[in-house]
């Protein structure tokens, strides 16, 4: 039985028997403040169910020919086709209702159901806020769950009309990808969408806040819209918001020569959202925590800013030219993600013209990692069925992508790059495609031939290794410079073989300037060439003096690990604070902490250099990395036997850091947030209560809900703060954001209890909001807890494939990925993996994520040998 699966080929099929016209669905929602009439099963449905009716226009191809449509519900009542009443119980099984005996030319089929509220952020999800005990709907339909709220035919590729009628409780808003209508005694009707898919139709719905603006530019006016529950309102920063919008208009409707193509756009901050944002057509959907309620640096601006302009590009490249399957996926996100980082860059008055920075410190080392994974696979991944596309929103299909896209814009030139992609979406406006109708507009464009490099970027898996070859004379004048290229073999477990590649980078020279004592790069210190093949010269380089430090791959134009050469390794080693732009920093940063992933460079001398150069780094999203990157490598990757010497060694950093940083600086938040992370001593713990209780301050530090909500958890974990100050500070906090943050602090508490009650709340219970069991997932594990919570390895093993069967595929991979013991870092772990992996007969997507957390114990076993070598 297919289950709630859906193959390649039968979609295949499906698209060549039909062409979709229209659909007409009819949702009653009045009852879902109390959450609609209960089920036997109501947590997991969310509180209930609602009637669903959907009216389905289409046209098939060949006389008689059957086929299906796509429906998760709890219960079908009317299954119409063609004026016939079909009997539910015979034709509705799985996630299909079958249609037999349909017509050559135009079918109606009209289908009458109860579908379930969710809990899960999948369907139509329902919350009801702690501070106002009002519901708030959203729906969430990627990869395959429009069937969770209509009937339809689930696939990118039969797209149609869509037109909403939506029966809402009194004094709700209802928004959804057409104009927002007046209801009429709480009845909105919605005019009919332009020709979309199925997974960016969008409803939201209750009681929202909302701020409206309008985008107008050269005769142009589009409606904006803002929306976030009440609770957060008197957080939402609108004008900001709308300010990255209509910066986000103007460049890409430049650089895309093609008018936005909705009627309005609103962004709808809604609850307990599983990712970063949704591309819905003209309503996107955001997490609200993208709406802050405590002090946060510019960093988490700077993200929210790209998830604004991320979404915003989609209208264009998703939405409006929408790919053919699943495997195209990876170009739907990278050219998202790319043209939401050029944005930022590069558009007139963009406050983050750094962006590539960031892209190059936190999008690359996502990338980095995930290449080096068993799961590894290329960027245009076989994506035989819908389970294998759930498990790929992932490193290489966001950030490999992004950055193979960024290297292709280097390889054929920026404005031939636009001007192919403009030809691309007048092409295929409304339509679909496959990444072969890219490529060939921008070989139009460029005249570069792309098949080859096709084949060798997207086509294949893992990474190259770029190292510079250098011969000088005894007066230090290079004598022949070379890149040689590395291909190494691919983790094991993973298809394919290695490859070299085409790319197009940078070669940096710098030079310590001893007025500043910074390392500038002389001005025509740049030599921006392709290699290829196994070794490059680089005959350009021969002749001049050699600088103090030689940098490949500057300005990040491709994709590839980067090694420095003896000299430069020195200089950068004492200096690495000291170069003038961000970028250059970023990458060397990223290299030292790829060569401590890989156990080329061992933690404590990593620790050693973040030491020596993070006072120096004035970028802030970089300064939080490296918080984040230190902190793991002790924890994972340090000798066992010296890993709480170098806690102790951070920790104390961390608290002359804080007390050293500007009053009020993002600095100073950034390093209060470090040193909670880890404060171990008396000493340090006594701070933090006082810092709480205000009998201490630091200057310009103000320890708002987020930073005592920071604070609270380490108190717990490490045993100082039980129930009675966990309650006494949710009751400061009774929000849903107290709530989770009451529910990591509760599982982080070091006794049997607190874990066992913990556990048995995420695996022996299906009652947790996702939201709330990824709070409780993120508090049951922490790193110095290891003793009290290895008995729980033994544990995950026997749940695991039980819990994967019994829920749905996003509470199943948080607890398949959070619960697994990576902290156990072990050969004993590697062995209960290995024998798991081998009886349990796991399905793929399962099988996938276990064995990449088993990469992670592994690669973090290597580390620490290599790190235990180093002793002197």
């Amino acid at each position: 039985m297919p289950g709630t699966n859906l193959t390649r080929e039968e979609a295949q099929q499906r698209a060549k028997l039909l062409t979709v016209d229209s659909y007409e669905i009819d949702l009653d929602l009045s009852g879902a403040q109390g959450g609609g009439p209960t089920r036997s099963n109501e947590a997991e449905s969310g509180g209930g169910t609602y009637r669903s009716v959907t009216t389905v226009r289409f046209d098939v191809a060949e006389e008689g020919a059957a086929s299906f449509i796509d429906l998760v519900a709890p219960a079908v009542h009317e299954v119409t086709l063609n004026g016939d009443s079909l009997d539910p119980a015979e034709v509705f099984a799985d996630s299909r209702i079958a249609l037999p005996g349909l017509l050559a030319g135009r079918n109606i089929l009209r289908v009458v159901a109860d579908c379930a509220y969710t809990n899960t952020g999948e369907g139509l999800h329902r919350f009801v806020d702690p501070v106002d005990d009002q519901a708030y709907l959203y729906t969430q339909f990627e990869v395959p769950d429009a069937r969770r709220v209509f009937a339809s035919f689930e696939q990118p590729d039969l797209k149609a009309t869509f037109q909403f009628t939506v029966k809402a409780p009194e004094g709700w808003t209802v928004v959804s990808n057409s104009p927002t209508p007046e209801p009429q005694e709480d009845v909105w009707v919605f005019e009919p969408t332009p020709r979309i898919s199925t997974y960016i139709t969008a409803l939201i719905a209750g009681p929202y806040h909302s701020v409206h603006s309008v985008y107008e530019k050269d005769g142009q006016s589009v409606p904006l819209g803002i929306y976030c529950r009440p609770s957060l309102a008197e957080f939402l920063d609108a004008d900001a918001i709308f300010e990255v919008t209509r910066q986000g208009f103007d460049w890409f409707q430049e650089k895309f020569d093609y008018a936005y193509p909705f009627e309005k756009y609103d962004q709808l901050f809604v609850p307990e959202f599983n990712a970063g944002a949704m591309e819905n057509a003209g309503a996107v959907t955001i997490r609200d925590q993208y709406v802050f309620r405590s002090k946060v640096t510019d960093a988490a601006y700077e993200m929210r800013a790209e998830t604004i302009l991320h979404e915003l590009a989609h209208m264009w490249f998703g939405d409006l030219v929408t790919m053919e399957w699943w495997n195209d996926l990876w170009l739907n996100e990278s050219f998202a993600t790319y043209t939401s980082i050029a944005c930022q860059a590069y558009a007139p008055g963009s406050r983050w013209p750094h962006s590539w920075t960031t892209f190059a410190n936190s999008m690359k080392t996502w990338a980095y990692r995930q290449d080096q994974l068993p799961s590894t696979h290329p960027i245009m991944a076989d994506i035989r069925d819908l389970d294998d596309v759930l498990v790929n929103f992932d490193g290489i299909t966001y950030a490999k992508g992004a950055s193979v896209l960024k290297q292709l814009v280097a390889y054929v030139g920026m404005d031939e790059f636009f001007r192919g992609v403009q030809a691309y979406f007048k092409r295929h406006a409304y339509g679909n495609t496959r990444l072969s109708d890219l490529l060939g507009a921008l070989e139009e464009t460029s005249g570069r031939d792309l098949k080859t490099w096709s084949k060798k970027w997207l086509e294949t898996a893992g990474i190259n290794i770029l190292r510079p070859e250098i011969e000088t004379d005894e007066a230090g004048v290079i004598t022949s410079f070379a890149v040689r290229q590395e291909a190494p073999a691919l983790p094991a477990g993973a298809k394919g073989e290695p490859t070299l590649r085409p790319h197009r980078i940078a070669i940096g020279l710098y030079d310590l300037d001893e007025a500043s004592g910074k390392l500038v790069r002389a001005a025509d210190g740049r030599i921006e060439l392709d290699v290829d093949g196994e070794l490059t010269a680089v005959p350009q380089l021969a002749g001049r003096r050699r600088p103090a430090v030689i940098l490949l791959n500057d300005d990040d134009l491709s994709y590839a690990k980067v090694r420095l050469d003896e000299g430069s390794l020195a200089v950068v080693t004492e200096h690495l604070g000291d170069f003038e732009s961000s970028l250059p920093r970023a990458l060397c940063w990223a290299s030292a902490w790829d060569m401590t992933r890989d156990g080329e460079l061992p933690t404590r001398d990593y620790l050693s250099l973040v030491l020596s150069g993070i006072g120096k780094e004035s970028d802030i999203g970089v300064v939080q990395s490296l918080h984040r990157q230190v902190k793991l490598a002790v924890d994972l990757y340090a000798d066992p036997a010296t890993r709480e010497a170098l806690l102790t060694r951070w920790t104390d950093a961390t608290l002359a850091h804080l007390r050293a940083a500007d009053a009020g600086s993002d600095h100073q938040l950034a390093w209060a947030r470090a040193f909670a992370a880890t404060a171990r001593t008396p000493e340090q713990l006594d701070l933090l209560e006082s810092l709480l209780d205000g009998s201490q301050t630091i200057e310009g530090l103000v320890v708002d809900t987020e930073l005592r909500w920071a604070f609270v958890e380490r108190l717990a974990a490490v045993g100082r703060f039980d129930e009675a100050e966990i309650a006494g500070e949710y009751e400061r906090d009774r929000t849903a954001a107290g709530e989770r943050h009451a529910a990591t602090a509760r599982a982080a508490r070091p006794t049997e209890e607190a874990k066992a009650e913990a556990w048995a709340s995420v695996v022996e219970s299906d009652k947790l909001p996702n939201a709330v069991q990824e709070a409780v997932i993120g508090g049951f594990v922490q790193t110095d807890q290891r003793e009290l919570l290895a008995p729980y390895t033994d544990r995950y093993f026997e749940m695991v494939k039980d819990v994967w069967d019994a829920r749905s595929h996003e509470m199943a991979q948080q607890i398949a990925v959070g619960l697994y013991p990576s902290i156990q870092v072990s050969e004993d772990t590697l062995r209960k993996t290995d024998e798991w992996l081998a009886s349990a007969e796991p399905n793929a997507a399962l099988r996938r994520l276990v064995s990449e957390s088993r990469a992670g114990v592994e690669r973090a076993l290597k580390a620490q040998a290599a790190d235990t070598a180093a002793q002197p």
